[in-house]
């Protein structure tokens, strides 16, 4: 499921970025969103989204996060 869609206060994996900028995909893994990390949606504004990643946390726009699956 998209990570907008994604219940809040789970943990989840990151299945694939289906973002098609590679300067887009390579700021979001040197951030730590990667495949196989384990992500968590802290909260969800307009379709905006705060996310924990490894220790800390990131608000990532409605775009990017439409793009980025998990599971």
């Amino acid at each position: 499921m998209p990570l907008v869609i994604a219940p809040v206060n789970q943990e989840f994996k990151i299945i694939k970025i289906l973002v098609s900028d590679e300067k887009v995909k390579k700021h979001l893994e040197a951030l730590g969103i990667a495949p196989n990390q384990g992500i968590t949606v802290l909260q969800v504004t307009d379709g905006n989204v705060i996310v924990k990643v490894k220790e800390g946390r990131l608000a990532l726009d409605k775009h990017v996060a439409a793009k980025i699956v998990v599971a």
